[in-house]
């Protein structure tokens, strides 16, 4: 078994490439290469992410997410696999194999994946062949508050008040005053 070189693009809206080549086994799992990616960029690491396995036109297939999320139904079943039990060579289904890698669902760090070629060289780690420009900081993406905004861009205290309880704020003072 040789080792897979794939590009991974960061998708940011800066004039400039950004992507890291990244030669991984064939053995490996997508786990292995989620970590390597995260590294290869910068990226701590410790958010929610999913692979998606993609076609010619980026659009997204099945889902190989970080953690399992079925809550007890069969993987077989919800079509997501986990990134832990699943190993490259499951994934990789065509000499252009794309796969799309969703980091952090709040700021929507985007890496577009194509494999670019195998090599008879088998690497025991996954390691980085190419850099090519600079990464942005993790946190200079804005978050997707959506719904959590009103239109002036400030959190709103209205959401918690779609349920009419008949309670205001005034009936919850008592319980300010009691230390927890």
């Amino acid at each position: 078994m040789g080792s897979l070189k794939f590009r991974v693009l960061l998708d940011t809206e800066q004039d400039t490439e950004i992507f890291r080549d990244i030669l991984i086994g064939e053995t490996h799992n997508l786990e292995q290469f989620y970590q390597s990616i995260m590294s290869a960029f910068g990226f701590q690491g410790d958010q929610m992410a999913s692979f998606y396995l993609s076609n010619e036109n980026w659009d997204k297939g099945r889902e190989v997410s970080l953690m399992d999320m079925s809550f007890g139904e069969s993987q077989e079943e919800e079509g997501t696999l986990v990134m832990s039990e699943t190993k490259m060579e499951e994934i990789v289904e065509t000499e252009d194999q794309k796969m799309i890698l969703v980091y952090d669902f709040m700021r929507m760090w985007i890496f577009l994946i194509e494999l670019i070629g195998r090599e008879e060289k088998e690497v025991a780690e996954p390691e980085v062949a190419l850099m090519v420009g600079e990464t942005p900081d993790e946190e200079s993406r804005e978050m997707d508050l959506g719904d959590l905004e009103d239109e002036e861009g400030e959190e709103s205290d209205d959401l918690f008040d779609d349920f009419e309880d008949g309670y205001d704020d005034d009936d919850f003072q008592s319980y300010d005053d009691y230390e927890y």
